[in-house]
Order: structure tokens, then sequence, then C-alpha cells
């Protein structure tokens, strides 16, 4: 199934928290916190302003950004838990630097 979030709505996969802490300990699922990053899936086309000029969006899918804690409405899609939130909701995109590129490669 495809789906195309409406105005200026976007669609985001949670990425995935970690399952150990730095001393090693396992969280279980109903203990760990839920991270406030992920990969944006879609996005609409942008809102309108007072003239009902199309005004684009600033995120794109693939961008990987940062959102508020409690921010945007928890969805199931094809068996997939994904977020859809306005794009005023998210705080940032999240840009890789050389260096991170280096250490994950």
């Amino acid at each position: 199934m495809k789906f195309r979030p409406l105005h200026d709505r976007v669609v985001i996969r949670r990425a995935e928290g970690d399952t150990k802490s730095k001393g090693g300990i396992i969280i279980p699922d109903n203990a760990k916190e839920k991270p406030q990053e992920g990969e944006v899936i879609a996005v609409g086309p942008g809102s309108r302003d007072e003239s009902g000029k199309l005004i684009p969006l600033d995120v794109a899918p693939g961008d990987t950004v940062l959102f508020g804690k409690w921010s945007g409405t928890e969805i199931k899609i094809d068996g997939e838990d994904l977020l859809i939130m306005r794009e005023a909701d998210i705080m940032g995109i999240v840009e890789k630097t050389k260096a991170a590129k280096k250490k994950a490669a």
C-alpha cells in the first residue's frame, strides 16, 4: 500500500533504540525510551500561504530528523509502526559529517 500525506504532514520511521545500556545491561522493550530520531518516509506537497501559493517542505524522503518526545501520531501501515506529524513538529535535520561517515564505514 502507498500512503501520501496531505498538506505539511510528514511520515517518519522511528530509529531503533538501544537494547543494551552502556554498562552492558539488556533493556527490555517495555522499559526502553522511544528514540526522538527517525527517517522521513513520505512528505506532503506543502502548505499554502494567504494568497494560495504552495510553500514546499524543507524535509525530503530519506532525511534523518529529530523531533519532540511527544510529537506526532503513531500509525500502522502494512504492519510497520510509523509516526505522522506536521513539519513544524520537526526540530531539525541530522546531517552526517565526514568523521561520522568514516566511522560508519
